[in-house]
């Protein structure tokens, strides 16, 4: 039987943040003050710490400041979409999320692991993309290497592990296509 999970020698790999340790502890810092405590209706200013810290971010989002970024140069979001209460965007890995595109409150977008039977438990990140006009009800998980098609609903509490297809209601765990969403 192998030594799986010595975590004595795991090591993060080089250049995996995307950004100078200092600006990553920055951030934390800045996220967790300015960001997490100003007040609801300051849309504008959360948009505005993200932009700062690289982040693409389109016209009218919003975003609650209880969201949670790891990093925000690795975040896209398009123009009128939604980050609700205490959503994680786990960000080790990019994250695209379209134009009027919702993200409700509780869900889990996580785009990185661990590699689970490897001797130095080393991390990875694969990119998600969530497209335009989509929902994610509440407390939906989303796993590394996922395409949500555009028009797409996930119902609440639904796991998704796989793309999912563009104009479909999904729901389950795992979440799969049930309906059209026409």
């Amino acid at each position: 039987m192998s030594d799986f999970q010595n975590l004595n020698v795991y090591k993060t790999p080089k250049g995996f943040r995307g950004r100078f340790a200092i600006t990553v502890q920055l951030w934390w810092l800045i996220q967790a003050t300015l960001f997490k405590w100003s007040p609801q209706i300051m849309y504008g200013w959360r948009r505005f710490l993200l932009r700062v810290f690289g982040a693409e971010i389109g016209k009218g989002v919003i975003i609650r400041p209880s969201a949670q970024i790891t990093y925000p140069w690795k975040i896209s979001i398009g123009d009128y979409s939604w980050i609700g209460d205490h959503v994680v965007l786990y960000s080790l890995g990019e994250i695209e999320i379209g134009s009027n595109t919702v993200i409700s409150q509780r869900s889990y977008i996580c785009t990185g692991s661990h590699h689970y039977n490897s001797d130095g438990f080393e991390i990875y990140s694969k990119k998600i993309t969530i497209g335009n006009k989509c929902w994610l009800a509440t407390d939906v998980y989303v796993a590394p290497n996922v395409t949500i098609g555009d028009f797409t609903v996930v119902g609440a509490r639904s796991s998704v592990f796989k793309d999912l297809p563009s104009n479909m209601v999904c729901k389950g765990n795992p979440a799969k296509p049930f309906k059209d969403r026409s």
